[in-house]
């Protein structure tokens, strides 16, 4: 059976091409009668448009890119359902990039997402967390973003003018550190995530700016570098655990790593929160799955994603959007933690 086409019902309806595709997409007010002609007949061969003669002619192809460095751990999918709720109802579709932590990865989906023509990009991890960013890697996205609209979602290459979307993870952090203090805890390790990244650089100035102006000594072993995994803070709460003198609290640079910091005080028989309060950051599903239920720093993911995709939509529509937008985080009290006062 021979495929229907916009010209084909043109032709039955006895109007042009030009009045058959303003009724498909809505663009300009078309007589209310010859519309009903042009739906039925619509209907009568279940006509689709197609989308790629659609894209060549709107210049448009209603996809969106998003890259990001590890689908497996729980914060990126929680960010990414924020993406998803907010592109479906601005009717977009997505190309989801994986890169597995590696820049190369990083570097092919960039190459595709051109060459798939997308209308805009959104990046998480990777390259736009790094201290310090190899020039070239930097400019890549630059010439990518020169071309297609591109935010960055909690990163930044520094040197570079791009849109970013970001939370104050350095208030995050110090909301953190304080809630803390509050609570009558004076002795206070942190576990921290890979040192090259700034959002563990971030948090790691934030705390030792907090106990600093809490007149409180934040000692070079206070804070344990490790990554962002559940066994990196299970061995590093191993680590704190075997000092002769323990903190009475541990802050986590993530909800992962305050899991495994869970785990190694389970199994060392330390009670958490009566022997030692644990804070984590993020606030993923499973903070409030476990027990005790983790105390922790929201980055309100669904509103970050979602965001991500409001600032990135006005860019695509060329409307003016501010470079920088900042989210703030919330601190979430449950039972991971103990008030000593």
């Amino acid at each position: 059976m021979k495929q229907v086409t916009i010209y084909d019902i043109a032709k039955e309806a006895k109007v042009s091409a030009a009045t058959v595709s303003r009724v498909l997409n809505n663009t300009a007010p078309v007589k209310e009668s010859t519309r009903s002609k042009i739906m039925q007949i619509i209907h009568k061969y279940q006509f689709q448009p197609n989308a790629l003669a659609r894209s060549l002619l709107k210049k448009e192809t209603g996809t969106i890119g998003v890259i990001m460095p590890d689908i497996t751990n729980p914060f990126f999918p929680e960010v990414f359902s924020g993406i998803d709720r907010a592109a479906s109802e601005m009717g977009y579709t997505f190309f989801l990039c994986d890169t597995l932590g590696d820049t190369r990865k990083e570097s092919q989906y960039l190459h595709m997402l051109r060459e798939k023509q997308v209308d805009g990009i959104l990046f998480l991890g990777g390259r736009i967390n790094l201290s310090k960013c190899d020039p070239e890697l930097a400019e890549e996205v630059v010439e990518t973003a020169s071309r297609i609209p591109t935010v960055l979602i909690n990163g930044n290459l520094p040197g570079t003018s791009l849109h970013r979307v970001i939370l104050n993870e350095a208030k995050g952090a110090e909301m953190a550190t304080q809630f803390l203090i509050d609570a009558g805890h004076r002795s206070i390790a942190f576990i921290a995530g890979n040192e090259e990244m700034t959002t563990t650089a971030q948090k790691v100035r934030a705390f030792r700016r907090v106990m600093k102006k809490n007149g409180l000594e934040a000692a070079k072993d206070s804070v344990l570098y490790g990554d962002y995994s559940m066994a990196s803070g299970e061995s590093s709460m191993e680590k704190i655990l075997a000092r002769r003198e323990r903190p009475t609290a541990v802050f986590c640079v993530n909800d992962l790593t305050a899991v495994g910091a869970l785990k190694a005080a389970m199994k060392a028989g330390v009670s958490v929160p009566d022997e030692v309060s644990v804070i984590g950051f993020d606030d993923i599903p499973l903070a409030s799955a476990i027990y005790p239920e983790l105390t922790t720093v929201s980055q309100r993911m669904d509103l970050l994603g979602g965001t991500g995709v409001q600032v990135l939509h006005k860019m695509i529509l060329k409307e003016k959007v501010k470079m920088l937008t900042v989210i703030e985080p919330e601190l979430v009290v449950r039972n991971s933690t103990r008030n000593l006062r």
